[in-house]
């Protein structure tokens, strides 16, 4: 098999069982789903076969689209590592490809006319002949790659579904994007870009218990990824400005009394949480402007502060110490 792509992959966890392993013929493509195809039941992609069944189950089934059947028997380590990542994409190809186990020690005859020398072994049938494979424990990477190699991949519809909820999020419509997100998760209940997103649909709407409560769903090993950053930095934001008050009721106090410097500098700090360094500055740039030494100089000192974290040479930074210079030495 020195002509398969996949060959530098073979004996990676591979044990062996005896026979030699034939070549196999270039993989054929044009296979796979269309993108509005409603997901399969896992029990019509992924099946068990037996020598009797192989036909119907194979070499019937793959002259509708590419099948992989999966030689393992219960001994294998490198199976048991093998079987779960191939189901998974097996199942992400949303029945572009389908998945056929056959355990060698019960039905070895089949493996015996394919040749295979060691398992985990996957071969992949296209109208009705194997036209490609692999030995051994492939890591996910590779046996996605493998499948798109086949034809399989074919546009992905979790992606697809995904970007759509994107842009119905940004255009405002959380409603129909949580749908999206929802419906993702019902095939895949991991997927972080769902989660974060479906909690980013109950932030738009105001149900903050809801948008946290989706942190918790977020799988221990993406926790720093970053849509799911971007949506528990959002929630500490406003965990932040819930304590400085309604920014309206402030802003209403500043009209009816312009001394209200307390006010105002509650202001500054819900800008500069929002990221509006311009808004922030000059809200404190104003309390000093008309009360220098209000609250122990407190308004210059936050200025100092917030000038250290957006940096010397920021351009917030440089506008406002050119400010505060003219109102200092004026």
């Amino acid at each position: 098999m020195s002509d398969n792509p996949y060959s530098s992959g073979f004996g990676y966890g591979a044990q062996t069982t005896g026979s030699a392993a034939p070549a196999r013929p270039a993989a054929a493509s044009g296979f796979g789903a269309g993108p509005g195809a409603p997901a399969p039941a896992a029990g019509d992609l992924i099946k068990d076969t037996t020598t009797a069944k192989f036909s119907a189950d194979v070499i019937q089934e793959s002259r509708r689209q590419p099948v992989l059947v999966d030689f393992w028997a219960p001994w294998c380590g490198p199976c048991k590592q093998l079987t779960p990542i191939l189901e998974k994409v097996v199942k992400a190809a949303n029945g572009a490809v389908k998945l056929v186990k056959m355990n060698i020690d019960e039905h070895p005859s089949i493996a015996g006319q394919l040749g295979v020398q060691s398992i985990p072994a996957v071969f992949a049938f296209v109208n009705g002949q194997p036209v490609d494979g692999f030995m051994g424990a492939l890591p996910e990477s590779e046996v996605k790659r493998f499948i798109e190699r086949l034809g399989g991949g074919g546009p992905d519809p979790i992606a697809e579904a995904l970007e759509e909820a994107g842009r119905l999020l940004a255009e405002g419509d959380a409603g129909s994007a949580a749908q999206l997100y929802a419906a993702i998760l019902q095939q895949d209940q991991g997927n972080v870009g769902a989660i974060a997103g479906l909690g980013e649909c109950y932030y738009a709407a105001g149900d903050l218990e809801r948008a946290e409560g989706m942190l918790g769903q977020v799988p221990a090993d993406k926790a720093e990824d970053a849509a799911v950053s971007a949506l528990r930095t959002k929630l500490k934001l406003a965990a932040e400005i819930a304590g400085l008050g309604d920014p309206v009721v402030l802003q209403q106090r500043i009209e009816s009394d312009a001394g209200d410097h307390a006010a105002r500098y509650d202001l500054a700090l819900i800008a500069q949480a929002k990221g509006d360094r311009e808004q922030a500055a000059g809200h404190l740039l104003e309390i000093i402007r008309r009360d220098r030494g209000w609250n122990e100089d407190g308004a210059r000192r936050k200025l100092l502060e917030l000038f250290e974290v957006w940096g010397p040479m920021d351009p917030a930074t440089k506008d406002a110490r050119r400010r505060l210079s003219s109102l200092l030495f004026s």
